[in-house]
């Protein structure tokens, strides 16, 4: 999770928008074309945010080298000294570039990555470190400048999420923002490069990259061998020609398999995200606290507290009556219910619970149910 924190695959640690289609097109030749394209698709943002297509000094494709082509489009290793020197290059262009709108988030004590994908502000990131809409975040850029933000949407079914920087931040100037590429047309062995900030921001180091391929692409998920660790979630996954093709989830079995929210999930959900609506959650992933009490009652009255559960060891006892779960006054059994859903596992919360004639705050630390 967010904080230093990354979900596990198997156990818990912590009208469409502005993306392209260009997925295999010749970079090097067609820069102007692809932008083009790339600007034709962006419905349901605003006339401000529709310019996030144009050519711009804050985009970060890069042209593809002619020698380098085949490595863009299919992977595979290099065939030459000489073509792994360029590649190397290539990659050392495409990193530098990248740090630029690589950012570093934190709401509360969670601390997190994300991208920013637009020259007014939008930024994507992992569902788990934006962890619910309206909440306010503190965006470092790569020159250590720190802006607030706002939470928005998320998919928490694939862990995707969406933050806008709030306006007025930028004196009226663009951000330096990714170019988005697609998720479409990828395959195993292709060459990406990984960048974030994990631990949070740290101006002695910059952004940490690492270079990688991709081993498995399936529509909801990536892995890749870029060594994730934590605070890296919502950072970004760029293919060799610069194109944000997804965006860091979370740590597999291994540090070197690497679990990634492929950028198209970005594009099926963007009105949903944008409007701030969240739905979902991670396969095993179910938040859960582990109580159970009953729902005709008129308030959220706990009936049992499971052994060893998250409820359990943050102090909850049978008969506290819960009447507030982290921001939000609970009326009865279902509303907390409702509240636990909207959590991620691993998030710490407070909850005030009347016990007897006394009010008394715990801390809750989510769990998972699967």
């Amino acid at each position: 999770m967010a904080g230093g924190q990354e979900p596990r695959e198997n156990q818990f640690l912590q009208d469409r928008g502005p993306f392209s289609s260009q997925a295999g097109a010749d970079v090097g030749d067609a820069f102007e074309i692809i932008e083009t394209a790339e600007e034709s698709r962006i419905e349901g943002l605003s006339e401000a945010d529709r310019g996030r297509g144009r050519k711009s000094a804050s985009g970060t494709r890069v042209a593809v080298p002619e020698s380098l082509q085949r490595l863009l489009k299919r992977g595979g290793v290099p065939t030459s000294l000489q073509q792994l020197q360029e590649l190397e290059q290539q990659q050392q262009r495409v990193a530098r570039i990248a740090s630029a709108c690589t950012v570093s988030v934190r709401i509360g004590p969670a601390q997190g990555c994300g991208v920013i994908i637009t020259d007014t502000g939008f930024i994507v990131t992992a569902a788990h470190v934006a962890m619910r809409p309206g909440k306010t975040a503190f965006v470092t850029l790569s020159n250590g400048r720190q802006v607030t933000a706002t939470t928005l949407g998320m998919n928490r079914r694939v862990d995707a999420g969406l933050i806008r920087i709030n306006p007025g931040q930028n004196a009226g100037e663009p951000w330096p923002h990714a170019s988005l590429g697609s998720s479409e047309d990828l395959v195993p062995g292709m060459w990406c490069i990984a960048l974030g900030h994990p631990g949070g921001y740290d101006s002695r180091r910059g952004s940490v990259i690492r270079v990688g391929r991709l081993l498995e692409v399936r529509p909801d998920v990536i892995k890749t061998d870029c060594a994730l660790i934590g605070g890296d979630s919502g950072g970004p996954l760029f293919n060799i020609a610069g194109e944000l093709i997804a965006v860091h989830s979370r740590i597999g079995n291994d540090v070197a398999d690497n679990l990634h929210v492929p950028i198209d999930h970005y594009d099926y959900a963007w009105d949903r995200m944008a409007a701030g609506k969240s739905w979902g959650f991670l396969p095993n992933f179910k938040p859960t606290l582990g109580v159970t009490g009953n729902q005709s009652d008129e308030v959220a009255r706990i009936i049992d507290v499971k052994e060893g559960s998250p409820a359990e060891q943050g102090g909850l006892l049978p008969e506290d009556v819960v009447e507030q779960f982290g921001e939000k006054m609970i009326s009865d059994f279902n509303a907390l219910k409702d509240a636990v859903a909207d959590t991620m596992p691993g998030e710490r919360v407070p909850i005030w619970v009347k016990r007897g004639a006394t009010r008394v705050r715990v801390i809750v630390e989510i769990g998972r149910d699967g």
